[in-house]
């Protein structure tokens, strides 16, 4: 299935007039602040989310897995859903493969769909947290972290096979996420599982083409729940240092121990330009993958009011960080929930551009906590939504994806044209 602009056009023809009373009306408020507010939609157009392909079917948990309908069956319907997305919001213009859940038969023709989609390839995902058909060697006590050199042999060779999947689809990054540890105590000597790691890492390295980046993700706990190799921040960033320049930190806001201050921790990582980007998501106990601002919505606005800070005392561009959304879908139509993630995204970049960091930055040299934290949450209970909606409208998408996603009756075309038993690849 494949929406056409001209239904975009009349969806939107319908909502024009409230949006645009909505608007203006924003636009004045926000002038009299000083604000420009086609200044944000500006920055609001130009932000891109990738699309993971192990997100665009029903996830799972360790219990059980509930399949959707009309879910993609082969990567080409993958990147065919993900061009649907990006139709509606304009803002979801890559896709970042799994390897090897994902694995392209031939590159150019998924070079060309994608690109009829006006799609990218983002960066590319390695996996060593489970094994596959035919695998020679079980990751079950580890991948590039294992006692056994053959093991970690058949991981590097692994992670160099991805990396020249994602060469012949145009991709310039590979992302590592290691399960790698302990359940109990004394099961792993801490010190040889760390340089194992790095030796395994460095050799992954030495394969990057000069163009290309490798991005080292993090978490606390889970699978191991006793240690984790990568385990935080500072042990990702420490790997990342020992590599060299291509290599930096990747963010899950999922990945970390309960109240982690992440704010803290991005605003660090871009303090010594080591922040690769993010895998956006939302939790309530741990790493629970939902909807993107579905719990923590200030927690998600206090990050990006880092992030932008970041990148503008960096003098970078947005699209020089690797941005993606990291979900499992469960119970609801993981298009729709796509659609609210990357809508939470845009609004939570657009809150935190709303902020006067002069008057910010004086309020903390008077030591004034009262007017600090006002000036902040004066920025974050502002209705951006408007701004969210023209930057979307401007680019060509739909003043409404989710409205217009039901009112076209996607998942029931998508139901027809794949059947009702369908299952995606992936998590």
């Amino acid at each position: 299935m494949k929406i056409e602009q001209y239904q975009i056009d009349q969806h939107n023809d319908s909502l024009f007039s409230r949006h645009n009373n909505q608007f203006i009306f924003l636009q004045e408020q926000l002038g009299e602040q000083g604000i420009h507010a086609k200044d944000i939609v500006k920055s609001l157009e130009a932000f891109q989310v990738a699309i993971p392909s192990w997100a665009l079917g029903t996830g799972g948990t360790r219990f059980g897995r509930f399949s959707g309908v009309g879910e993609p069956r082969s990567l080409e319907e993958k990147i065919e859903d993900v061009g649907l997305l990006h139709a509606l919001n304009r803002s979801s213009g890559s896709i970042s493969l799994h390897i090897p859940w994902d694995i392209p038969g031939q590159a150019q023709p998924i070079i060309d769909l994608a690109t009829s989609l006006d799609l990218k390839f983002d960066a590319v995902n390695s996996n060593t947290f489970q094994d596959q058909k035919d695998q020679e060697l079980s990751y079950k006590f580890g991948s590039l972290s294992h006692v056994d050199a053959k093991v970690r042999k058949q991981a590097v060779e692994h992670n160099i096979e991805v990396i020249k999947h994602g060469e012949n689809l145009g991709s310039k990054a590979l992302s590592i996420w290691l399960s790698d540890g302990s359940c109990f105590p004394g099961q792993s000597n801490f010190v040889k599982a760390f340089q194992n790691t790095l030796e395994s890492l460095q050799e992954i390295y030495a394969a990057l083409p000069d163009d290309w980046k490798v991005y080292v993700e993090y978490k606390a706990y889970e699978p191991n729940f006793y240690s984790t190799v990568i385990q935080d921040w500072g042990s990702s960033l420490l790997f990342c240092q020992k590599l060299g320049p291509k290599a930096d930190v990747l963010v899950d806001l999922g990945h970390h121990l309960p109240n982690a201050n992440i704010e803290q921790i991005v605003a660090t990582l871009m303090m010594e330009g080591r922040l690769a980007g993010f895998h956006f998501n939302d939790s309530k106990y741990g790493d629970d993958d939902l909807t993107v601002g579905a719990i923590r919505p200030y927690q998600l606005f206090l990050i990006f009011v880092e992030l932008v800070e970041g990148m503008k005392r960096a003098n970078r561009a947005a699209d020089t960080y690797a941005w993606m959304i990291d979900a499992s879908h469960n119970v609801k139509d993981p298009l729709e929930d796509l659609l609210q993630s990357v809508e939470a995204i845009l609004i939570a970049q657009a809150q935190a551009l709303l902020v006067d960091r002069k008057k910010l930055e004086q309020a903390r040299n008077e030591n004034d906590v009262v007017l600090a934290q006002q000036i902040l949450q004066n920025a974050f209970r502002t209705d951006v939504r408007p701004l969210v909606r023209e930057a979307i409208r401007l680019s060509g998408g739909s003043l409404d994806p989710i409205g217009l996603y039901r009112h076209l009756g996607v998942r029931n075309e998508l139901l027809n044209e794949r059947g009702k038993l369908t299952v995606a690849t992936g998590l």
